[in-house]
Parts: C-alpha cells; sequence; structure tokens
C-alpha cells in the first residue's frame, strides 16, 4: 500500500469480485480508447474469464485501487509448455491516474510474480495511433526494457470487389494447391497437419529480436486452443492450403470474430511453409478467406491485423488487399540478471 492508492490480487472467475473484475478489464479497455477511440482492440469479461478456465499459461492479476476504484490493472501470463523462463505482461494505468507510481507498483509486482515463478525475461506491449507516439516509450526505456519489435496495425475495410478477390484466388501459378476452409470447428482430420503449421508460426514469421524460444504445439493443443476461442464466444473462419502431391496441409489464414464486436474481424495467424512458398499462396489465403467472411458473417465490416514492420511480403501481400495502416505496438523485453 502508498499513501493514495492499494494493489492487491484479483480473481476475475470469482463471482463475488465480478464488479472490480468488470473494473480491471474497463482498465485495460480505457488505454485502448484513450489511443484509438471507438477502434479500440478490447476483451471483454467474459472472454477473458472464458480464456482463464484452460490453456498452457498460468495468469496472475493484480488491481490498483483508489478508494473503492479500480484505476491500474495487471496480468501476468506464465507460459507452462515452452518459453519456460518468459513471463507475459499486460499493465494499463488509467488516464488520471498516472504519475502517481501506479505503473512502476504494479510492474515491481509482476516482476516479483515472475522471479518467483523462476521466469528471468519479461515481455511488454505498447501501442499508438497513425499520426501519434509511443506515449509510453520512456516508461518502458525507463524501467529497463528494450524493443524487441515494431509492428503495424492495418484493417481492411469490408465488403470489397469479391471479383477482384476471386481474379486472386484463382491466379495461374499454384496448380499444386487447393484452398479448403471451414467457420467455427476445425475438420478433426486436419489438426495434425495445422499443429505443425502453429508450431512453425514461432520459427517462420518473423520476432526479429524477441528472445522467444520455438513453441511446442501437437493436435491436443490445437483443438484445445480452438474450443478456448469458441468458449469466448469467438467465430473461426479459416483458410488453408494443401498441396495436391503429398496431400499435407502447407498455409493457412485464420479469422475470428467477437460476439461482442460482431462488426470486426481480428486476422491471426498467417503463414505458409519455407518450402511452399513462391507461389502466392499467401495473397491466396487471405483473399480466399476475405471471401468467406462476407459470406459467412456479412455483418462484418472490417478485418484487422498486425504485422512485424520487417515483414515487407507479408504488408505486400496486405497492401494488396486493402488493408490501410492505422497505428503501432512495440513489443518490449527485459531480462532480470539470475542471482
Amino acid at each position: 500500500m502508498t499513501d493514495d492508492f492499494t494493489i492487491r490480487p484479483i480473481d476475475v472467475l470469482d463471482p463475488e469480485q465480478d464488479d472490480a473484475a468488470r473494473q480491471w478489464i474497463d482498465v485495460h479497455a480505457s488505454v485502448q480508447r484513450e489511443l484509438f477511440a471507438e477502434r479500440g482492440s478490447a476483451w471483454t469479461l467474459e472472454e477473458l474469464q472464458a480464456l482463464h478456465r484452460t490453456g498452457t499459461k498460468k495468469r496472475a492479476d493484480l488491481a490498483a485501487w483508489t478508494g473503492d476504484r479500480v484505476v491500474g490493472a495487471l496480468e501476468v501470463q506464465l507460459p507452462l509448455v515452452d518459453n519456460l523462463d518468459a513471463a507475459m505482461l499486460w499493465l494499463s494505468v488509467r488516464a488520471e491516474a498516472r504519475g502517481r507510481g501506479i505503473g512502476s507498483a504494479l510492474l515491481a509486482e509482476a516482476e516479483r510474480i515472475g522471479v518467483d515463478h523462476d521466469r528471468s525475461l519479461f515481455f511488454a506491449e505498447t501501442e499508438w495511433a497513425e499520426g501519434g507516439h509511443d506515449a509510453s516509450e520512456s516508461f518502458a526505456t525507463g524501467h529497463g526494457f528494450v524493443v524487441g519489435m515494431t509492428v503495424l496495425r492495418s484493417e481492411m475495410a469490408l465488403p470489397v470487389d469479391c471479383g477482384a478477390l476471386e481474379a486472386l484466388v484463382a491466379a495461374p501459378g499454384a496448380e499444386d494447391y487447393l484452398l479448403e476452409g471451414y467457420v467455427d470447428d476445425m475438420p478433426e482430420a486436419w489438426l495434425e497437419d495445422r499443429a505443425v503449421l502453429q508450431q512453425r508460426m514461432s520459427t517462420d514469421a518473423p520476432t526479429d529480436d524477441l528472445a522467444l524460444e520455438e513453441e511446442a504445439w501437437d493436435a491436443k493443443r490445437l483443438l484445445e486452443q480452438q474450443q478456448r476461442l469458441r468458449s469466448a464466444g469467438r467465430r473461426i473462419l479459416e483458410t488453408v492450403a494443401r498441396h495436391v502431391p503429398s496431400g499435407r496441409i502447407v498455409g493457412f489464414t485464420q479469422v475470428s470474430v467477437s460476439a461482442s464486436e460482431p462488426t470486426l474481424g481480428y486476422q491471426q495467424d498467417t503463414l505458409v511453409l519455407t518450402e511452399h512458398r513462391g507461389h502466392g499462396l499467401g495473397l491466396r489465403l487471405k483473399a480466399a478467406n476475405a471471401l468467406r467472411v462476407g459470406d459467412e458473417l456479412p455483418e462484418v465490416t472490417a478485418v484487422r491485423t498486425w504485422n512485424a514492420a520487417s515483414n515487407e511480403h507479408m504488408l505486400a501481400v496486405n497492401r494488396l488487399l486493402g488493408y490501410v495502416v492505422d497505428g503501432y505496438s512495440r513489443e518490449w523485453q527485459k531480462r532480470l540478471e539470475q542471482g
């Protein structure tokens, strides 16, 4: 406790703490509103609760209080399958409560929790809108964090010219590949191949200077992830590329849509295995999935995506599809010395 605020744990799954939990999630949402107005990206409490009930990460949540109001929110995510030296931080402070040491106090608690769980590598994210600047840069650098990766946030307005998308999907050069897709429930027969692709996301997609290890994925973990998203009320639309000669799935792209914001799609991972690149599959996959979104969920008016600034190929694909950059983020990291 300090002179004007108190920090204590919060259990977002405890019904008796529902009011506090809603204040806690609104602290995170308030930062998104501050940065992007109505175009902020925010989880609902119900979505977050669904993710907390299962998964491959241990989570510790803290709230900073001024009187009976939550003014600061922290979540510490501790991977349990891979990257066992890492802790991922989600830290927000209401604008009117800044300058009082709340962020620093929450960060100190995050590092304490990490050290208690033998974590020495801490990751956090800052964001800002197009035309603005990273207002959290001085806080991050002042606490010993360094930039590991810069990311562009982009948005594609829907509907788009279906004929143009169909032409991209049908362009010559990928005769050995077949595009297939699903809505909501991944076919069981796909799980093994898709788990390989999910694991390769951690090695084949740009991570720049982030000190992350390869993730460990199998069919069971992938199925559990899909079930978590569905239990959180997310619709899932995915298109994959199947290599006809081998019969294997070698590329995929996925969009999810929140029940709380049915007009916005979130572009999740997109990957083509390195050995199958050079056939325009990334562009074809995303064009085909945009058509799938339009057909299955016509109420979606935009799809939002994030890409490493160094991922020139995917950024070029996005420009062809009509994505426009509207924001940026930085992935920060800090390593604590052992002993």
